[in-house]
């Protein structure tokens, strides 16, 4: 007979003695719990104890949390967490530099542990750390000259405890002194610095930065990028990630009107960090700090810095946001002049008429027809092209830096498709406009950055205007494209499709420079694209008959379970999921499988990404499949409905996923990619005995049942089909017959 589900078996160590096996009974109070424990062990006075873990987390066990108990788990008895909270906050503050170290040491390792550091909190125990960082720093300086040098392990741990119990969210950033802050920038600001203690340190300002907006006011007067650049020319890529965090908090938490003066260097407003900061990104020397010493290290760059490097693509990308959702108006001269300089790069009007009322019929005349030459759709007044938003005045930029930089080949396209026939012509007016819509479209401008996203292109930072570049490399395509097409003005909206399509799939390539990116698309010519396409058509060629349509639905059933029966076998296998916070430097890491009686879900969590597979006895949770009572995707779950950014990213809320057991508790995921996603979706579905509806099934379908279809209707009559393979032929008796190339 099964033991009842209130009662877990567990082992349970002290110090100095014989671990002890008991049967826990979770309806009991868990004051009551422990003190049988002591009991056992004749200790008095049984609420200064605790339990926790005995893995490597150490977390004590709760009211809360104490569902978590497993059969089989190993149990400590330990001091109770205010006790524990209570001698730490003593010892930290010994006169004994040895004795202040150790315990430093045991704070930092304890601080993760929440229960812990509520009781440290309450006893008022951060604004102690921040005394010790701000006023000890000296002393401790002075002392290390004449005793051992444990200043920079003391600092280093001072920090990772404090870092530890604000990633709690228990007290809020907005308490910390001004002293505090210039404390920590000038740690940042040191050129030789202790690698831990920079490490804590940055962590901490991306922190202030991201969570209080008056701390970003005084981190900003603290902390310049001119500063952060020299830990960006090191060779420590942890430094390097933690540095593009802090130039990200702080460029994500600029206001607008200071984030838009890295658009043009000419603006001129009060002296800031974040005019610095936006100055330089419009300059060279972050931009080719970090694509010398960071990209093109010799050395693969992790998932994390590539985060901070789509996090700072994106965000600089987002400058072009105020432009592109800017109208032109019609009646501002100084926006019409630039419709001027087009035309007069263009055709180069040496002489102007004079200004008499039949000279201005016929300079408007000449204009007009100047304007349909130029492609525009408003012949008589061009402004009026520009007020639909995207890309709005975006697209005028763009135009002007074309025939400023590339003037030959702007003269060129102008020219060419002026003299074609007007239904033949590319209008490069109408085309700049669409292709600067589509481009915004495909770079995501003025979309937050994904939590999860690493998708960065090295191209990007390889040109202090890389948007404008990567423009004109597409207007080039474009035209070309047009051309090979032989298109008319009806087909504009299949070029655009077919141009979408070239950029995409080079893009896809993750080209390293603008020019390399120039030469995939020459490799994707319009014919190149036809061929990819009717390659494409034919492996889902989809049979119409009524014959091929009753085999499909014959054979669909073996190829869905074939299909499941794969989606099972992932799980079995199982993920590694990243757990997000506030602070996404720290990698928190979860493993999660299935059983191979695929009966129970195995998950537990890591100390680092794991190489392979993880074997179930290390995982310290189970989950049986029985107890599943849904499974929810999106914005249904329940850490999708949290306060916070991640609800509002389109991209998290896709790889989001929750399992809900019981009657309140649930299993949260977030996906690493939209694969892991659907296999995870689909094999949970399968276990519940629901329909796997994802994207990837339709496509692993519809290909399994293309396959097995034209596997059948070969034309195997009077073939016989062996069951073992042939035998492996003898060697040939001499080799003559090879003839060497070289």
């Amino acid at each position: 007979m099964p033991p009842p589900a209130d009662i877990v078996k567990v082992a349970i160590e002290w110090p100095g003695a014989y671990p002890k096996l008991m049967e826990i009974d979770q309806k009991k109070p868990l004051s009551a719990i422990i003190k049988e424990v002591c009991d056992g062990w004749s200790l008095a006075n049984h609420e200064y104890f605790a339990l926790q873990h005995a893995d490597s987390s150490n977390f004590y066990i709760t009211e809360k949390n104490r569902n978590e108990i497993k059969n089989g788990t190993i149990l400590r008895l330990t001091t109770s967490p205010a006790q524990n909270a209570q001698q730490l906050h003593e010892r930290i503050q010994s006169s004994s530099m040895d004795a202040k170290l150790e315990a430093l040491k045991d704070l930092a390792s304890l601080s993760r542990d929440v229960t812990f550091a509520q009781e440290f909190i309450n006893l008022d125990g951060i604004s102690l750390l921040t005394q010790m960082v701000e006023s000890g720093t000296e002393r401790y300086q002075k002392l290390q000259k004449i005793m051992k040098p444990c200043f920079g392990d003391m600092l280093s741990f001072t920090l990772t405890a404090f870092v530890e119990l604000m990633d709690h969210g228990i007290v809020s950033w907005d308490t910390f002194s001004v002293a505090f802050i210039k404390k920590i920038a000038s740690f940042v600001n040191k050129s030789a610095m202790d690698i831990s203690i920079l490490q804590r340190s940055l962590a901490i300002l991306e922190s202030m930065v991201l969570n209080s907006h008056d701390l970003y006011q005084k981190v900003a007067q603290e902390i310049t990028i001119g500063q952060l650049i020299p830990h960006l020319q090191g060779t420590d890529q942890e430094i390097q990630t933690y540095t593009i965090a802090v130039i990200n908090a702080l460029f994500l938490k600029a206001p607008d009107e200071r984030r838009q003066v890295g658009v043009e260097s000419s603006v001129d407003i009060l002296d800031c960090p974040l005019t610095e900061m936006a100055n330089i990104l419009a300059q060279k020397q972050l931009r080719s700090i970090i694509l010398t010493h960071v990209i093109r290290a010799q050395r693969a760059i992790n998932n994390e810095m590539a985060h901070q490097l789509y996090v700072l693509q994106v965000l600089t990308f987002n400058l072009l946001e105020d432009r592109m959702m800017t109208k032109m108006d019609p009646q501002d001269q100084a926006q019409r002049d630039i419709i001027f300089e087009l035309r007069r790069i263009a055709f180069d009007a040496e002489s102007e008429p004079n200004n008499s009322s039949g000279s201005m019929e016929k300079r408007k005349s000449m204009y007009t027809r100047d304007y349909k030459k130029l492609g525009f759709i408003n012949h008589v007044n061009p402004a009026m092209d520009f007020t639909q938003t995207p890309p709005g005045m975006l697209a005028l930029d763009n135009m002007l830096y074309f025939a400023k930089h590339h003037q030959d080949a702007y003269i060129r396209i102008v020219l060419e498709n002026s003299s074609r026939e007007d239904k033949h012509e590319c209008p490069f007016g109408r085309s700049s406009i669409e292709l600067t819509k589509m481009l915004c479209e495909i770079l995501k401008v003025g979309e937050l950055p994904s939590e999860t996203c690493n998708d960065f292109h090295p191209m990007f930072f390889t040109h202090d205007r890389s948007f404008e570049e990567f423009f004109c490399i597409c207007i080039q395509l474009l035209n070309k494209t047009w051309k090979e097409m032989r298109a008319t003005s009806e087909d504009f909206n299949k070029v655009m499709q077919v141009v979408k399509e070239q950029v995409m799939r080079a893009l896809t390539t993750k080209p390293s420079s603008l020019d390399q990116f120039k030469c995939k698309l020459q490799n994707l010519s319009y014919t190149e694209i036809l061929k990819i396409r009717q390659s494409e058509r034919m492996n889902q060629e989809d049979f119409q008959s009524r014959p091929i349509l009753e085999l499909k639905e014959k054979i669909q059933p073996e190829i869905l379970e074939l299909i499941k029966q794969q989606r099972l076998n992932r799980l079995v296998e199982g993920t590694c999921f990243r757990k997000l916070n506030s602070r996404r430097r720290q990698d928190k890491f979860w493993y999660c499988r299935l059983s191979p009686n695929h009966k129970v879900l195995h998950y537990g969590d890591l100390e680092e990404s794991p190489q392979g597979e993880v074997p179930h006895d290390s995982l310290q949770d189970k989950l049986p499949v029985a107890d599943i009572k849904a499974v929810v995707t999106g914005k249904d779950c329940p850490h999708m409905k949290e306060k916070g950014a991640l609800k509002q990213n389109k991209e998290v809320l896709e790889l989001a996923f929750s399992i809900l057991y019981d009657s309140n508790c649930q299993l949260n995921f977030i996906a690493p990619d939209k694969h892991e996603y659907c296999i995870w979706t689909d094999g949970l579905n399968a276990l519940l005995g629901k329909d796997m509806m994802s994207e990837l099934t339709r496509n692993d379908l519809d290909t399994l049942l293309s396959m097995e279809i034209k596997l059948r209707l070969l034309d195997l009559e009077n073939i016989q089909i062996p069951d073992a393979p042939p035998p492996i032929p003898k060697e040939p008796s001499n080799y003559d017959f090879v003839y060497d190339c070289n």
